[in-house]
Parts: C-alpha cells; structure tokens; sequence
C-alpha cells in the first residue's frame, strides 16, 4: 500500500501545478485590480476549490478514466507526472496554460506506448471544447459587461461605496469560480487514477466514503497548496498584462469563466437537459486558462480591441499549442524508462 500511495504523488505534483496556474483564471483579476489581497484570494479559492472537486468532480474525473483506462498505477504516475512537469514549465514563464491539454497529450501517449486505441470520437469532443470554451467565455463576458454597465449606473456614486460593493461581487464570483474549478479540473488530476485507485472505501459509522472521493479529496487538497505557494506570478499575468481591467470588467471575466467551467462539469445540469429531451452537455475537464483568456478578450472587443496586447496573446497561444505536445514526449520518454529501467509494468 505504501508504495502505491508514493505513485500518487504526481498526481498531487500535477495537482499543485494546476492550482499554482489555474488560481490565476480565479482571482488575478481581482488581484490585478488591488480589488482582493492575494493572501484573501488564496484562502478563499483554496477553501472552496476542494469543496468543488469532492463534491462535483465525478463526472469529469469518469470522462478522463475512459478516455485512458490506465490499469497500473506506474503508468497513471508517469501520465500525471508529463502533464504536470509540462505545466509547470510554461508556470514558471508567467504563461496561463491549459492543464486539460497537458493531461491528454499524457494520455494520448499512454495509449500509443501500450498500443491501445484512442477513443477518437471522445477526443474530437475534449478538442472542441478548447475551441468552443474561450469563444462561449467571451460571449459570456460581452453579454455580462452590458449587464453590468447598466446596472452599475444605478449604484450609489460614493466611490468607496461602489468599491464595496464590487469587492463583496468578487469574493463571492471567486468563491464560485473556485467551484467550479475543482469541480471541472479535478478529473485533469486524479481522472487517470481511477481505473487503478489504491484506496478501498471507507465507512465512517452510515457513510461510506468511495476510493474515489478520497482520491478526489486528495487532488483537492494538492490544488489548494498549489494556488496558496506559487500562484502569485500568473494571477499578475492575468490580472495586468492582458488587457487592463477595472474592478467592475475583473468581476465579468471572472463570472465569465466560472460558468463556463460550471457548464461543463455539472451533473445536475445534464440531467435536466435529459429529462426535457434536450442535447447533453459532455461532462469534460476544459481549460480554465482558455475559458478567462477568452473572457479577457471579449472585454477587450466590447471596449475596444485596439488596446488588447496582440504579443502576450500570442505568447500564450504558443504556450496552448506547445503544451499537449510537450506533455506527450515527456509521457512517452518517461513510460520507456519506467518499464524497462525501474522495471515497472506500466500497461
């Protein structure tokens, strides 16, 4: 067992990579703006982003299992390990990247070493979610930003009122999008542990806790120091160098993304699209790099797009091109030295 355990510990590094990337997509805005100390940022994202990935990351966590049924715990460590090594190459450039793609290039080259299929039609679908994710965060955002435009002339014109107020709007729009964010992404963290879970369930006097909410309570936690210890760098990214943001476009962007994360994490939201005939939403990890960049850039069109900086876009476009593949090699480099130098049966 405790060896097993020792092999969880990539998914745990992947886990802090992703809440020292992602915290950014939370709260750089409000960070940015000076609206929110990082410290009251870090605790609130930190509190309720394992809340979201106990109690709403099982849907995703499942798409990513089946996406790679990894049935060896050394395989699922080396898969988690690329995704968050590669992630924390493009942390440590300030870069917001995407964790979802880093996984499944991961995968991808699990499947290919192992020779095993590739279920195309499922990644055709995560694949179109990074495309159709930044679009639906901007159209979000457009619509929101005249929501908010009216409504914020109605506010009391005390400056520090309205401060207040806007400060109050992003602690809860955080607390949300933190949610929402170990909710969604969990599954990027511990999804391929699944099919070779360590754990055997718990009973606590009428509750059984499953092996897989331990592994998701884990992967919470692992995102939660993440975002309190290495977070600072990127929420600056976000939050500034993009596209400068007023307190009242930091809390657009932010609600932004957070719904569009929710959207596509949200069990009870398929079930009623189910229950009224409707199509599915799929239940998989996306980008919430990509949903807060695309929530950016819908501000910077509606306020005009000549004051967006084309170059840090375009660095963080490479970083969104480079990352599955950087991800795949280290997977498959390191898949050929677990098996044949440690010895490790890794499919």
């Amino acid at each position: 067992m405790n060896a097993s355990i020792v092999f969880l510990t990539s998914g745990l590094f992947l886990g802090w990579s992703l809440g020292a990337n992602d915290a950014a997509n939370i709260f750089g805005t409000a960070v940015g703006t000076k609206m929110i100390r990082f410290k009251t940022a870090a605790i609130i994202s930190s509190i309720f982003v394992v809340i979201g990935a106990v109690v709403g990351g099982a849907g995703t966590s499942s798409t990513i299992g089946k996406l790679g049924e990894i049935n060896q715990l050394p395989g699922a460590f080396v898969v988690a390990l690329s995704a968050a090594l590669a992630v924390f190459v493009m942390t440590k450039t300030g870069v917001p990247v995407s964790t979802s793609q880093a996984i499944i290039g991961g995968i991808v080259a699990w499947n290919f070493f192992a020779a095993k299929p590739t279920d195309g039609a499922l990644v055709r679908k995560i694949v179109a979610t990074w495309i159709i994710c930044p679009l639906l965060a901007a159209l979000f955002a457009i619509i929101l930003y005249i929501i908010v435009k009216f409504l914020y002339k109605k506010l009391p014109t005390h400056i520090i009122m309205q401060d207040e107020i806007m400060r109050l709007l992003l602690i809860i729009t955080g607390a949300f999008g933190a949610y929402s964010l170990g909710a969604n992404n969990i599954g990027n963290v511990m999804g391929v542990f699944i099919n070779s879970s360590p754990f055997e369930p718990k009973h606590i006097g009428f509750i059984t806790i499953s092996s897989e909410q331990i592994l998701l309570f884990l992967g919470g936690i692992a995102i939660a120091i993440g975002i309190a210890t290495y977070s600072k760098k990127v929420m600056l990214t976000v939050g500034n160098d993009i596209f400068k943001l007023s307190p009242a476009t930091a809390f657009v962007t932010v609600t932004a993304q957070s719904l569009v994360l929710f959207i596509f994490s949200s069990e009870g939201l398929n079930n009623i699209l189910t229950s009224l005939n409707l199509p599915n939403i799929p239940l998989v990890p996306v980008s919430s790099s990509q949903a807060i960049v695309g929530a950016v850039i819908g501000i910077g069109l509606v306020k005009g797009w000549r004051n967006l900086r084309f170059g840090i876009l375009g660095k963080i476009s490479i970083g969104w091109i480079l990352t599955p593949i950087i991800a795949g090699l280290i997977c498959y480099i390191l898949l050929f030295v677990m098996q044949n130098l440690f010895l490790r049966q890794v499919f």
